[in-house]
């Protein structure tokens, strides 16, 4: 089949080449001028690295190298990536400053209109545009006053050079772990460095305790199994029954440990709730050198305050907070998320893919409800983007050789349903429109794999359970899959 693939960040990139491999011809799009998605130069903030480390952030068959950082900055992600892409062959069929502006059906197939190449024809159509796509950028009042007043105001994923906030007066806006990476990057030139934080995060430390790296924690099938999932299975079942109290502890320990390793008592930092609560809102990894600026004084944290207005106090720019308190301003960065969109696709199409609150009704994070010949990939942030990326991807690929039996529409709608209730519940309704699967990585890929028919041996999982998931374990999944697929016959394959 053709097929058209919008976005060329790890989920655009894995799909073009489980797509090639399986025979197909593709077309991979993207507005910037280069691979990576986040990670591209037109995208990435000073300070920005990696939340997992290398090994756990690599694709299963393709490592990163030796000589990256356990924790690889933004530009070497983005090596990393453009390094995949002309290993398995993607690099020729990037359309690379190439922005989509529709998607329409047409027939049975998809005529995708872009601003370099006009509109061609596709039979099968793949999003990959991601989660983290357009930036949200608060619409502050004052801001033309203030922008006059030579003051700035930008979202994080639009600042990219720190020189821009030397001997400024900078207020960064947001708690999550953009936000503290670009504040380190900034409080060392700016005049003076303010986080504004509308809540604060739980912070889990890279070495816990100053020497158990946090991925011997939650990046295993164990620290996963820590928060409660829809179903319950084999260990689970005594960790939220019996072994309840335990489970808390070894959550909540993890919170007394991070309050006592950063001085969040003395500085007025601990959060609200208890580390538990973390699935509510994000699981942030720490910053180095955030805690210790606030030590210092360089790094200044308001903390439960928002920016109500924004304004010139005579020839200066300035912003006032919600406690009536006022701050010198030059510079506005705010880190605070991203809105989950797909602006492109008519009307009557998006208005089958959401349901009456706008959450996505994606089966598996991948396909719609409804709309035949449209597929989701990235849409399932994640600790583990490109192994969930890379199952999806194969997942993809056998629902177009006829490799996969699911069941009906009703049955597939009942299930999406299902999981955005449990969703709610279980984040508190901060599921990025049934975009988040945090803590919930392994299962979906459990449950991708389920479908394929394919899983890795039982010992493998085991060792999971207590050491961190390894993509690598996963290495042969692709090319067994795809073995499989060419003995479908064409009568079975998806129709065009």
């Amino acid at each position: 089949m053709r097929v058209a693939i919008i976005g060329a960040g790890l989920a655009g990139l894995t799909t073009a080449k489980v797509l090639l491999q399986a025979g197909h011809d593709v077309e991979v799009f993207d507005r910037a001028p280069e691979v990576g998605g986040v990670w591209s130069r037109t995208r990435r903030y000073p300070g920005l690295t990696t939340q997992s480390p290398k090994a756990q952030y690599s694709f299963s068959d393709f490592p990163m190298p030796r000589e990256f950082p356990e924790w690889p900055t933004g530009a070497q992600i983005q090596e990393y990536l453009a390094a995949y892409a002309d290993e398995f062959g993607v690099t020729p069929h990037l359309r690379l400053g190439t922005e989509v502006t529709s998607v329409v059906p047409d027939g049975g197939r998809w005529v995708v209109t872009t601003t370099a190449q006009g509109a061609a024809g596709f039979d099968r159509v793949v999003l990959a545009n991601g989660v983290f796509c357009e930036p949200a950028l608060p619409d502050y009042p004052g801001r033309a006053e203030f922008e006059a007043a030579g003051g700035r105001l930008l979202a994080g994923s639009d600042f990219h050079d720190v020189e821009d906030a030397r001997g400024e007066h900078v207020l960064v806006v947001g708690y999550g772990k953009s936000a503290c990476d670009v504040t380190v990057a900034i409080s060392g030139v700016a005049a003076s460095t303010d986080v504004i934080a509308r809540q604060l995060l739980w912070k889990v430390p890279r070495k816990i305790a100053g020497f158990l790296n946090f991925k011997m924690l939650l990046l295993t099938r164990l620290g996963e199994a820590l928060f409660r999932y829809r179903w319950l299975r084999g260990f689970e079942k005594f960790l939220h029954g019996p072994g309840n109290r335990l489970r808390r502890a070894m959550l909540n320990s993890v919170g007394s440990v991070s309050v006592r390793q950063f001085g969040l008592a003395r500085h007025d930092l601990v959060p609200r709730g208890r580390m538990e609560d973390i699935v509510k809102n994000a699981i942030g990894l720490a910053t180095e050198g955030f805690f210790e600026g606030v030590a210092d004084g360089s790094i200044r944290v308001h903390r439960d305050q928002v920016i109500t207005r924004l304004f010139a106090d005579g020839d200066r720019p300035h912003a006032e907070l919600a406690d009536g308190s006022v701050l010198p301003a030059g510079l506005v960065v705010c880190a605070t998320g991203f809105t989950q969109g797909v602006p492109f696709l008519p009307v009557p199409i998006q208005e089958r893919l959401f349901d009456e609150r706008g959450n996505f009704l994606l089966y598996r994070q991948i396909q719609p409800i409804g709309v035949p010949g449209l597929y989701f990939n990235g849409y399932n942030s994640s600790f583990f983007s490109p192994l969930n990326a890379e199952m999806a991807a194969l997942w993809i690929a056998a629902d177009l050789g006829g490799a996969l039996t699911l069941p009906d529409e009703t049955a597939r709608r009942e299930d999406v349903v299902a999981q955005l209730a449990f969703l709610d519940v279980a984040t508190g309704a901060h599921h990025c429109r049934g975009t988040k699967i945090i803590p919930f990585s392994i299962h979906n890929v459990d449950e991708v794999l389920g479908d394929l028919g394919v899983q890795l041996g039982r010992f493998t999982r085991f060792t999971h359970w207590l050491n961190p998931v390894a993509p690598a374990a996963y290495r042969s999944l692709t090319p067994q899959v795809l073995a499989r697929l060419e003995n479908i016959p064409e009568s079975a394959k998806a129709p065009l």
